[in-house]
């Protein structure tokens, strides 16, 4: 038999991409959903549960989350507590969260995942990334989502600021003498590296990354046309949580 695979949100935009993937792949078994508005017992054959709490006693390895923001903490920390491999794209975690989560998973030797972005170009980008703000310490993060996308900035871009921080090359930021006209115009500011959230419909998720330097620039950017660019990445994810011990934060840790 395959991985056995429950599918949280599945009736959502990247819910219901994840449960065709995992449908298709023999290699992988749908064994549960979960939607707290279900009004049916099944689809396609596999149960519908309308909560978290009805999973308990089933038989699965992984845990795969795409609900609300509000309810990622607790879904991967029931998963985690109750034997699932977590992997997780609902975003909105804090620090704090994620900390507590991988120790839990260390603790009960589980592996687990939660990644900001599954597609692979989007980990490129970031990689790339830090590579040039070894050299463009100056720059900044322009992400563009869907209009229905409640964080913001996306845990993207937020992810790709906090590995450039990491990596850039030494930057004295001065005072700027800079005036916000309307509050939030230079838009968000994570360690002196500005992120701008751009919300429309008609967006998927997009992502650009402009440095700066003298008499020169770079762009790098990552564009996702359609849900099917996240797949090859949660099914990665889901073949190798299993074989984990640790949940870690970032697609990256488990190419």
């Amino acid at each position: 038999m395959g991985i056995k695979v429950i599918i949280a949100g599945y009736r959502g935009k990247m819910g219901s991409t994840t449960t065709s993937m995992v449908l298709a792949d023999p290699e992988l078994e749908l064994v549960g959903l979960l939607d707290p508005h279900t009004q049916v017992d099944q689809y396609q054959g596999i149960p519908v549960f309308k909560q978290k709490e009805d999973f308990k006693n089933l038989q699965a390895d992984v845990w795969v989350d795409f609900t609300k923001p509000e309810l990622a903490f607790e879904h991967t920390l029931f998963a985690l507590e109750n034997g699932f491999a977590p992997v997780v794209g609902t975003t909105g975690f804090s620090n704090q969260e994620i900390d507590h989560l991988v120790a839990l998973s260390a603790q009960k030797e589980i592996g687990g995942l939660i990644a900001p972005n599954f597609a692979i170009g989007a980990i490129l980008l970031m990689e790339f990334a830090a590579k040039a703000a070894q050299y463009f310490p100056n720059l900044e993060i322009i992400e563009l989502h869907h209009d229905q996308k409640k964080d913001a900035p996306s845990g993207t871009a937020l992810k790709t600021a906090q590995v450039i921080a990491e990596n850039r090359s030494n930057l004295e930021i001065k005072p700027s003498e800079e005036e916000e006209l309307i509050a939030g115009a230079r838009g968000a500011d994570y360690q002196g590296i500005h992120i701008h959230s751009v919300r429309l419909p008609g967006l998927i998720a997009h992502q650009e990354v402009l440095f700066g330097g003298p008499g020169e620039g770079l762009t790098i950017r990552h564009d996702s046309y359609d849900r099917q660019s996240f797949m090859q990445g949660v099914n990665i994810g889901i073949k190798a949580v299993v074989k984990e011990k640790q949940l870690v934060y970032g697609l990256e840790n488990l190419l």
